[in-house]
């Protein structure tokens, strides 16, 4: 191998706390399977040598599709997606999961605060990259140092409508973020819909996908591991799954030695 591999994935965990929606992993141990084994082979424990009495282990989970690190799929934000159905995540290209990764560190925004197309535009000046066709733009905001802190994690900035539509006006096609949403925190969003009225500062970010189909990866990590800004690949290969709105992955990125 001539690079290194950066996990960039959080574990699906049992109860997880920075999941609204908990998942359940039910863990079914080696003397569970030894019965599964035994029911369909009628085999006796004793004979089991190898494994000493011992069987298969596997786990029964239910979660949703967005749990733990996941690519969403513009069916995610409505049915259709420019005038046509929306891709389900099974029918995502696989080239928009596999690219050139562009890492923009904006740790310096607060709880609740736009990522703006300026905010952007500096971030992009900072490392002095231009944006190609087929980068995946991984957003820095240092949130995941705060996962499974309770309502610490979701305190974030986030992409706006702007942002997100400026992003895909330069050919990207995947966006990720390491922070539960890569909109803003849904207590900002909240508060400013309580205040305005206005439903449209809910789920922007989102919803323009209505209108400029893109994938977004929620809940990555480990940014900071990563060497430099650009240089390095990027795959976020989501679990196929038929129909769905997203898919777990295990995003990693590659790093030329």
């Amino acid at each position: 191998m001539n690079f290194d591999l950066i996990d960039l994935s959080v574990s699906l965990q049992h109860q997880a706390s920075s999941e609204p929606l908990k998942p359940k992993i039910r863990y079914l141990s080696h003397a569970f399977g030894f019965w599964q084994m035994r029911w369909l082979f009628g085999v006796r424990r004793s004979q089991l040598h190898r494994s000493r009495g011992l069987g298969w282990a596997m786990e029964k989970i239910t979660a949703i599709t967005h749990t733990g690190t996941h690519v969403d799929a513009p069916y995610h934000y409505g049915p259709e997606s420019m005038g046509k159905p929306a891709r389900t995540i099974d029918q995502v290209p696989l080239e928009w999961c596999y690219g050139p990764g562009v890492r923009l560190d904006l740790r310096h925004l607060q709880d609740g605060d736009e990522i703006t197309v300026a905010e952007l535009e500096k971030a992009l000046s900072a490392i002095d990259h231009q944006l190609s066709p087929g980068d995946i733009v991984l957003l820095q905001t240092g949130a995941d140092t705060r996962l499974n802190q309770g309502k610490a994690y979701f305190q974030q900035p986030g992409l706006g409508r702007d942002g997100t539509l400026w992003l895909v006006e330069q050919g990207i096609r995947m966006i990720g973020i390491d922070a539960y949403t890569i909109d803003r925190p849904f207590h900002a969003m909240k508060a400013d819909y309580k205040q305005s009225g206005d439903a449209e500062v809910l789920w922007p970010a989102h919803f323009a996908g209505l209108e400029a189909e893109y994938c977004q990866i929620e809940k990555l990590t480990n940014l900071d591991q990563i060497p430099s800004s650009t240089g390095f690949m990027v795959s976020c290969l989501p679990v196929k799954i038929e129909a769905a709105s997203a898919g777990w992955c295990r995003a990693v990125a590659m790093i030329p030695r």
